[in-house]
């Protein structure tokens, strides 16, 4: 990793490093570094912390990654500086990903080295699980010991830790904090022994961040919820969305919300449906095969003109795929997936801080449009934590649907409210034509306001039509809306420099990949600008058509194997652009995307036509 200082004890100080604890599903490789990220944020330090558990429920081999820094990051980091092996599983797994030069520190009870491949690293023989076991007679405090080393490698304040400690076990009493105590010295003072008491790995000091908080994408689209005024959730458990559901079953109630756990998605999204049309503020989450369940009811939401919002947090597929890796293949289905014509907005997420504000975004387009919108996450950004800055709620503006009453917008008052059946078409019109293709809503129990949601096509007054006439004006309607959304898309990610001929264009996480690779390119020279919108369907034209137009080479890196936001971009911006893909279940490496970027543009320079890259590289990219 870059960032590399002196001291005055000659001890190397790094503003970035990277650690990973692997080890079995269960064995609890996350909580020393929960304790870590505590002790770490207390410090100032910039986090991101990415966790990778298997597939299987009865477990296997994981890992738990954070990387900590004194300036902005925005991904996961390349590859990890130390790897902290608990078992044999984990090495093997692996050790073919800790750097040149980083330090693999094992157990060696458990872990037995390949001599070949320890020559590439730094090594520590840390018995962790003895020290605990015969020193402390307390094998569940493992973890503990192994955090007191790590904060020696890497000159982290034993204070900060040990205040975390006490603020986690107190209520477990005095003496289980002193055992904790006992187990921290313990590993600091083994490593400090093994070291010769010089850290190879001492961060540099943090400036104190004010006003942040610490949370995982799914926790931030759950705040971004209840800030954007969900009244009624419903959803049914799928890695990787699940703790969205968690998250508001544990607070929505106290907002006086509703959270039901439905039996299926399909229930999930139609119960959605029937509190949107109540007039509730509505929501569900799911990953790739849910959507899939729920794309029939995606149809009946547009055609009853219903808002909806859809959060998909994306995994590997297709079918059950590998559910805990990460892959931004489902944009096909969430821009265009659906029987007939089915519009809606999508929305895709940049990082844990964008989960907050597109959710709220997305609930008020939906409410404006009377549309379904999709917030489209993935693992990356859905899992991970990261420290963001504490949301300004004074900047959340809320927009209500626009709804009607006797006396309202498109229709008269009268003296007497008819019955049903005895309205005619001077009435309430449900589907009135208008410029916008928005129609006030009427919430049940409006006198005079009663109309049949359906399915079917319609006509204004909501009554079952099938000639064309009706068709042709109710399709205009339904995409009039679509095609004004574009005016209300979130601003895009900027970054680079404007004026550089080279542009990258991307969306979801691979934003945080982008951004570090241009600062790398930077560094050597390479100059180039990027561009993220934040709406991905439909694509605003207003923000691309310019950047699109005037760059001289095109980019678009993404994480599936076809390149469907590269197809979204050609079929509206004709021109030749550089496609890079990997879909190998993990993020887009930073090293790997500066070295395509470069090759992309010699290429350029020695008047190839095509990129001398393929299109996919992935055999290249190390994972």
């Amino acid at each position: 990793m870059s960032g590399a200082q002196t001291d005055g004890a000659g001890a190397a100080r790094r503003s970035d490093l990277v650690i990973r604890f692997a080890g079995e599903a269960g064995e609890g490789i996350k909580s020393p570094g929960e304790l870590i990220i505590q002790a770490a944020a207390r410090a100032g330090y910039r986090i991101i912390t990415d966790f990778s558990p298997p597939a299987e429920i009865k477990g296997g081999v994981s890992f738990f990654q954070i990387r900590l820094s004194t300036h902005p990051i925005y991904t996961r980091g390349d590859a990890p500086d130390v790897l902290l092996a608990f078992n044999q599983e984990a090495y093997d797994a692996y050790i073919a990903e800790l750097r040149d030069g980083g330090m693999l520190i094992y157990d060696p009870d458990r872990v037995t080295l390949d001599p070949d491949q320890a020559s590439h690293f730094q090594t520590l023989a840390f018995p962790m699980g003895s020290i605990a076991a015969k020193e402390l007679r307390m094998p569940i405090v493992k973890n503990v010991v192994a955090v007191g080393g790590l904060a020696t490698l890497f000159g982290l304040e034993t204070d900060h830790l040990k205040q975390v400690i006490r603020k986690l076990w107190l209520r477990k009493g005095e003496a289980v904090v002193e055992t904790n105590y006992k187990a921290l010295d313990a590993g600091i003072a083994y490593v400090h022994e093994q070291v010769n008491g010089a850290a190879p790995f001492v961060l540099a000091p943090a400036d104190e961040m004010q006003n942040t908080i610490h949370v995982s994408g799914n926790q931030a689209t759950g705040l971004g919820a209840i800030a954007g005024g969900v009244q009624f959730f419903a959803g049914y458990p799928i890695t990787p969305a699940s703790d969205v559901m968690e998250y508001l079953a544990a607070w929505l109630p106290q907002q006086g919300g509703h959270v039901v756990q439905a039996e299926d998605e399909i229930a999930a999204v139609n119960m959605l449906l029937g509190a949107s049309y109540a007039g509730a503020r509505a929501m569900t989450t799911t990953s790739g095969p849910g959507l899939s369940l729920m794309v029939e009811a995606l149809g009946l939401a547009t055609m009853a003109e219903l808002p909806a919002v859809i959060v998909d947090a994306q995994r590997v597929g297709p079918s059950t795929g590998m559910p805990t890796r990460h892959e931004q293949a489902d944009l096909n289905l969430t821009a265009l997936g659906g029987h007939g014509e089915v519009p809606r907005i999508v929305l895709a997420a940049t990082s844990v801080e964008d989960c907050f504000w597109l959710a709220i975004a997305a609930f008020n387009l939906s409410e404006k449009y009377q549309m379904p919108v999709i917030l489209m996450t993935d693992t990356v950004v859905a899992v991970r934590t990261e420290s963001i800055g504490r949301p300004d709620l004074s900047r959340v503006k809320l927009t209500e649907r626009e709804t009607w009453s006797a006396n309202g917008a498109n229709g008269q008052a009268t003296d007497q409210i008819p019955l049903p059946e005895e309205l005619d078409d001077s009435g309430y019109l449900p589907y009135k034509l208008t410029d916008s293709g928005v129609s006030p809503m009427s919430l049940p129990g409006t006198p005079g306001g009663q109309y049949v949601a359906m399915g079917l096509e319609h006509n204004e007054k909501g009554r079952g039509r099938w000639d064309q006439q009706t068709h042709m004006l109710m399709t205009q309607k339904r995409f009039r809306k679509l095609e004004r959304s574009v005016t209300d898309a979130p601003e895009p990610v900027r970054y680079g420099d404007p004026a550089a001929d080279v542009g990258i264009v991307t969306w979801g996480s691979t934003a945080g990949t982008a951004i570090e690779a241009l600062d790398r390119l930077t560094s050597d020279g390479v100059q180039a600008d990027l561009l993220v919108p934040r709406m991905v369907h439909p694509l605003p034209h207003h923000q691309l058509a310019d950047f699109m137009a005037e760059k001289r080479i095109v980019i678009v890196p993404e994480v599936n194997y076809s390149g469907q936001f590269a197809n979204l971009l050609l079929a509206q911006f004709p021109r030749h652009i550089h496609r890079i893909n990997v879909y190998r279940g993990q993020p887009m490496r930073v090293d790997f995307l500066v070295d395509q970027i470069k090759d992309i543009i010699a290429a350029a320079h020695n008047g190839a036509a095509e990129s001398a890259v393929p299109a996919h590289a992935e055999e290249v990219q190390r994972v």
